[in-house]
């Protein structure tokens, strides 16, 4: 009989190069879970490919032929992320990683940055506990040292047009002001929990009581009662932009929170509903909001644009505010450490 040719004895195919089509989300903290999108990304037998960033090794969380989910290794930065397979194939993309400025501290909502490019950051510490420092200044390029000492809980901060830097104190209920040398004095008194705080362009100053008050204090320190909101469970948080329109976050004990909008007279509505814990935000060129908040399960800074989109635009733990800084970068905050980040995103200048 004549011999036949088994079909099992045939060769395996030669295994395929990887490939990066996406990268989401684009920039990351160290430490947070960045995914891969493409092509042969998978396992080959029992040996998941290998991730690197220059010489820094990546723990690779889930590996599939169309998707791979890693972390982002500490320290890491900006630039190119390597995908291995077992052959020795490789493929890379870009990812923006933030760079750490300042650590030790303890924002509780957004910093804030001068024109000059400066930033300023609180050590808050817990409610009715003093702080040996209680704002400290940050340079672009990561020399951090103490600006303001004595206030109480010092929390919410915010330039006003002239270039005077504002603190609220969330368990005095008072607004300072701050010269240039860190001296303060009282500007407001008697806003219950005070926590975020916004200057439109006209002078006035609003400030987030968390017990569900916004205050409006025009140039000439009258207070009024803005608008009301529901109570949050830690702080209000506040960002404006150049047509006046005040945006406000409230964190409460649900996964399916709001930013509101509040009109210049006062009428407020939810402008986006759909955020796990939103917390501080910032308003970017376009009219898009970019947030510190959880959406669909990820957590990170989000954006949302005017036509009520929301996507993870950097992934990371434990944020609680940014600010884009005139030198066209992002600050972001931790609750223990200030970074910062090109996400290729232009800030809006109300003055």
């Amino acid at each position: 009989m004549p011999r036949v040719r088994s079909q099992s004895a045939s060769f395996e195919p030669a295994s395929q190069a990887p490939r990066i089509d996406d990268v989401f989300p684009a920039a990351a903290l160290p430490g947070s879970e960045v995914e891969l999108i493409g092509a042969n990304l998978g396992p080959s037998g029992f040996l998941v490919p290998a991730v690197s960033f220059d010489s820094e090794t990546a723990q690779v969380l889930m590996s599939r032929p169309a998707r791979l989910a890693f972390r982002v290794p500490d320290p890491a930065a900006t630039g190119l992320v390597e995908v291995r397979a077992a052959d020795g194939a490789t493929a890379s993309a870009p990812l923006r990683v933030a760079r750490e400025l300042s650590a030790g501290l303890h924002p509780v909502t957004s910093p804030t940055v001068s024109r000059s490019g400066m930033i300023y950051a609180t050590i808050s510490g817990p409610r009715g506990k003093s702080t040996p420092v209680s704002v400290v200044r940050i340079s672009p390029d990561g020399r951090s040292t103490p600006f303001v000492t004595g206030i109480l809980n010092a929390t919410g901060l915010a330039f006003n047009p002239e270039g005077d830097l504002f603190v609220t104190s969330r368990a005095e209920g008072i607004v300072y002001r701050v010269d240039a040398a860190g001296e303060f004095t009282i500007y407001a008194e008697g806003m219950g929990i005070a926590t975020g705080a916004a200057f439109d362009a006209e002078g006035n100053l609003y400030v987030g009581d968390r017990s569900g008050t916004v205050f409006k204090i025009n140039p000439e320190r009258q207070i009024f009662v803005h608008a009301t909101l529901e109570p949050s469970v830690s702080a209000y948080h506040l960002a404006i932009d150049a047509a006046g329109t005040l945006y406000v976050t409230g964190p409460t004990l649900g996964s399916n929170d709001a930013i509101y909008a509040i009109t210049p007279h006062g009428d407020a509505r939810e402008w986006y509903r759909g955020l796990g814990r939103p917390q501080g935000l910032a308003v970017a060129q376009d009219g898009s909001i970019y947030v510190a908040a959880c959406v669909r399960g990820r957590r990170g800074i989000v954006r949302v644009t005017e036509k009520g989109e929301a996507s993870l635009a950097l992934a990371g733990a434990n944020l609680v505010g940014l600010a884009f800084s005139p030198l066209g970068t992002a600050v972001l905050a931790t609750n223990q450490a200030v970074y910062d980040v090109d996400l290729g995103v232009e800030g809006q200048n109300l003055f």
